[in-house]
């Protein structure tokens, strides 16, 4: 959620991809698989291709909302915050279990897993809000 963080348009969705990843390949090498970077971004691309309509462009307005003077961070922000979360968490059950039951980056199919992953990313999205608002009680006012 950090990533989503990066003041810079763009530069945050980066950020975004290297760590989950990054994340891929600390999950690849748990469970014994080899690890296929370009398969990994592909894989990573295709499954947040089906969250288009419903979170990717939220996302992708958080950092577009960046880019406008003085209040367009504060607006864009927790957003993409909970965007970054979200899928950050969504990839990693996915992965996790795909892994668990055996399977590879070769036989990881997004097409048969895209309900999951998008009820992954709704409940990724519950726990991101949980966080920025319990984050937002620890602050001092």
């Amino acid at each position: 959620m950090g990533a989503g963080l990066i003041p810079v348009p763009f530069i945050d969705l980066v950020a975004i991809s290297g760590v989950q990843l990054k994340m891929l390949a600390q999950l690849s090498k748990i469970y014994g698989i080899e690890f296929n970077e370009n398969a990994g971004k592909a894989l990573i691309s295709s499954l947040l291709g089906y969250l288009v309509p419903k979170g990717l462009a939220g996302g992708t307005l958080g950092s577009l909302l960046k880019s406008i003077p003085v209040v367009g961070p504060i607006m864009g922000l927790p957003s993409l915050v909970v965007f970054c979360g979200a899928t950050t968490y969504a990839l990693g059950r996915i992965f996790m279990q795909h892994f668990a039951s055996g399977g590879t980056f070769l036989t990881f199919d997004p097409a048969k897993v895209k309900e999951h992953f998008e009820r992954e990313f709704q409940e990724g999205c519950k726990l991101a809000e949980a966080m920025q608002a319990e984050n937002k009680a620890d602050v001092p006012a």
